[in-house]
Order: C-alpha cells, then structure tokens, then sequence
C-alpha cells in the first residue's frame, strides 16, 4: 500500500482515494472531510531528488498518492524557478535598513493555464483519470475553475463550474474554450458554492471537498519540496494572498510530512495577504490579536455578503477556511496583513518598469503585502522572504488595461 487517508478529526484510515470516493470524501466514522494522506515511502530519497533537475511537480511522485506513472496528466507544472527580486531587497534596505533577500515564485511560469491551480488540477485529473471518474463539478471565483478546466478537459472528464456573480469574462471565456460548462450565479460565492453542492447532490456528481481536499494539499504540498530543492532550507517567510488558503495548509502539511526525517525543515513565518474591499480573515485576525488569542478565537470571524472587490478571484467574502488557517499562521509566528486595492495598478506598473512582465491583480496583491510587511516590521535581519505570485494577467484584461495606463519610469 502505497498511502492511506486519515481523518483529522477522528484519526480514521481510508485505504485511498478509490474509497474516498466511494465515501463522499467524507469519513464514515465522524463524517468530517478533512483527511490528510500518510504514505509508506523512503523519504531519504528526497536529498537524492534535490540533486536532480525537476519538470513538474510529479518529480516527488512516490509522494504522492497516485499508483500508476501511466495516468499522470501534466503541463510541466510546479518546478518553476525562483528568482530574485533585487528591486525588492533594495527597498528594503533603502528605506527600511533590512537587509533580507526577496525571491519571488511566479505562478505565471506554470505550463498549464499559467497559475497557483495548475497543480491541484494536474493532480485532479490524474486521480480522477486512475479512478475512473467521468463528472466534477466545483464552485470557484476564477483560477482553480480555469485550472481544472483546461486538466480535466485533456483528461477527458466533463466538468461543471459554478462562479460567482462578479467573476470576470475572461476566466468564464477561458473555461467555456475548453468545452466545459459555466453556471454563473446570481449571488457571491457563497451562493455559488450552495448551487453547486445541490447540483452534486441531486445528480450524484463529485463536488471539490474544498480548500482542505487532500487533491489540493497533496499537490501544493510539494512547494516545501521545491523551496529545499532550489535554495537548499526554507524561507523564514512566506507571503501569499488568501482567499480560500490551500496554499499555507498545504506547507504546514508539506513541513509536518517530513520534518522529522529533516529537522532542518520548518515552517516559515506566515504573512497572508488580503485586500481591503475583501478582508474578513484580517478582520478576524486583528479581533483575536486585540484580544489575546481567547479561547476559540479561530471559530469567530465575519462575513462579508457579495464584496465589492476589484480582484474578483479573491473575492471569498465567507472565509470556511479561517478556522484552520488561523492556527497555522500563529504556530508559525506569522499574521494577516491588508493592503489597498487602489495602490495594485501603481504596483503592477513598477513590476513591469522592473522586470518587463505582466502579473494579475492577485499576484499584486500578493506582492503588496512584502511592502505592508516592511511598514509593520514583520520582516527581520537576513530574512529570506519567498513571494508566492498566483497568476499572470492573461485573464485580466481590464486590469492589465489599467496599469498600462499609469505612467512608466
């Protein structure tokens, strides 16, 4: 056996993803479905894999839970390289005295549809592939629909899309390109989640089990492996915008899997980033700090029904996820950070002055939120700070329009 599932919440094993499947993606002991993977795998060979050069995140596949090299569906995902961003570095020391070295993670660089999604939808489409599933559907605010997309379409399963009212035309044209369907709802995306739950409940269909679905996590898990592979340690801090937060699950989980056979290996400080129109996990966050920590602080954060925010894929304005993302952030000494939407088109403009590309709204936001860190001296001495970018501007041309216009240096 090569993995099993384990429920977080009871500690029940399910021998796969065959049988998670068959369950519902939920535990039939305690009907919690949130089930983490444990493998039997020789993970001294990790060193080995970092020596090695990597053409998609399936590098580390005897870590992930998939049984046949046969049914991977790959775009060259996941094994991008990160760079340095030395106009970064110099801003901080220039105007803050901190000498750190600021690396950047671009998503864009994905061979897939060019974002943070490109892996869990490799991973989807490989899985479903293996297990014979011919039907998903899933609510989503943009890029992890358009991922999936374009993966399960190569793989040859039909796929259904539920997307909030706000969702920008041109991820619903990118899906709809390839041949799968769009259901926009008339609501947020929480109402998009509630139609696609009842779309896959009356018609039997998988639904995504969420930002803690083991597709996801296992497949973004592997940046812990990919940060080892090309630095050589991980960084003290990671940013990354949130919405939903398969990303800092996804490292915590990656960090706990092998951290015992790599002491070396430890969790860097959270720093997640959400805009100001969109920000209930700051909200949330700042209310627990304000009152230290109390007793189930995790469980109290506020909803924001249909946001008016410009990043339409960080548009989650009910954050499910805050629960299980809060403690990992404080275990990890890290915080939420917000930033102002009115700033992002500026920002995207010294990008290109800097580096001459074209990075999406939530890859700004992303990128805001190294400058917030600085103002809140939440970046140290010699600090190595990876910048997680989640998206190119392809599929935000009005955005993209917007920045043009602001003037170069």
């Amino acid at each position: 056996m090569k993995y099993q599932l384990q429920c977080v919440q009871c500690g029940h094993y399910s021998s796969g993803f065959a049988a998670w499947f068959e369950q519902d993606q939920t535990c039939p002991k305690c009907g919690s479905k949130h089930s983490e993977v444990e493998y039997q795998a020789d993970y001294s060979q990790l060193k080995t894999l970092y020596k090695q050069e990597a053409d998609s995140f399936w590098h580390y596949f005897d870590y992930l839970p998939l049984e046949k090299r046969e049914n991977i569906v790959s775009c060259r995902e996941g094994a991008i390289p990160i760079e340095s961003w030395d106009f970064l570095s110099d801003y901080a020391r220039e105007n803050h005295g901190i000498e750190c070295r600021a690396l950047v993670y671009r998503n864009d660089l994905n061979g897939g549809t060019q974002t943070f999604k490109d892996v869990a939808g490799s991973m989807a489409a490989s899985l479903f592939k293996e297990h014979g599933i011919d039907q998903y559907c899933i609510a989503s605010t943009g890029n992890t629909a358009t991922a999936y997309a374009k993966y399960l379409s190569l793989a040859g399963i039909a796929f259904k899309v539920f997307v909030p009212a706000i969702t920008n035309e041109d991820s619903i044209k990118e899906i709809l390109s390839y041949g799968q369907e769009v259901v926009r709802s008339k609501g947020d995306y929480a109402q998009a989640k509630k139609e696609a739950a009842d779309y896959a409940r009356q018609n039997k269909v998988l639904i995504s089990a969420g930002n803690f679905d083991p597709i996801r996590v296992e497949a973004k898990k592997t940046m812990v492996f990919e940060f080892m592979r090309q630095l050589g340690k991980m960084p003290e801090v990671y940013i990354q915008a949130v919405a939903g937060g398969t990303g800092p699950i996804a490292i915590d989980k990656g960090v706990r899997e092998i951290e015992q056979y790599y002491p070396e290996v430890t969790l860097p400080r959270m720093l997640l980033v959400q805009q100001d129109l969109c920000d209930p996990m700051v909200q949330a966050w700042e209310q627990a700090v304000k009152g230290g920590f109390p007793e189930d602080y995790h469980k109290n954060y506020p909803v924001i029904d249909n946001p008016l925010t410009r990043v339409s894929i960080l548009s989650t304005g009910n954050p499910g996820m805050y629960p299980v993302i809060a403690p990992i952030v404080r275990k990890s000494g890290g915080s939420f950070l917000r930033i102002s939407e009115d700033g992002l088109p500026a920002l995207a403009r010294q990008v290109y002055d800097q580096r001459g590309i074209c990075l999406g709204p939530a890859s700004i936001v992303c990128l805001a939120g190294f400058f917030r860190a600085l103002e809140e001296k939440r970046i140290n001495q010699g600090d190595t700070v990876l910048i997680n970018c989640g998206e190119g501007v392809q599929r935000a041309a009005a955005f993209h329009k917007e920045v043009m216009a602001v003037p170069g240096k």
